[in-house]
């Protein structure tokens, strides 16, 4: 199980991009699947976006057509654009690895997480 550190977080504007990273400590190339989750205040964490070894991507419905997920294998990371930024977006965003264990998507262990603050 890679460590993962996730960052690029901060304070932007409504409307505004932030780009965040996530690097991990060793290969992610095999891992089945990558992730990007955020919770926001008084919420539960949630899956926002994922890509799988294949390149394969999906979004959550809250984020589609703002965010894009990538990963460069050659430097174990995974990025996050978000775009046209809303307050609503506003959250700590976490990446963790999804290992998927007899049928069942399991995650890694969670990093400190990166905060984004979207001022409206």
């Amino acid at each position: 199980q890679v460590q993962l550190v996730e960052s690029g977080g901060g304070l932007v504007q409504a409307g505004g991009s932030l780009r965040l990273s996530c690097a991990a400590s060793g290969s992610i190339f095999s891992i089945d699947a990558m992730g990007w989750y955020r919770q926001a205040p008084g919420r539960q964490r949630a899956l926002i976006a994922a890509i799988t070894s294949s390149g394969r991507t999906n979004y959550a419905v809250s984020v589609k057509g703002r965010a894009t997920i990538s990963r460069d294998n050659a430097k174990n990371t995974v990025y996050l654009q978000m775009d046209n930024l809303k307050p609503e977006d506003t959250a700590v965003y976490y990446c963790n690895q999804i290992t998927v264990v007899n049928g069942i998507p399991t995650e890694g262990s969670w990093g400190q997480g990166t905060p984004v603050t979207v001022s409206s």
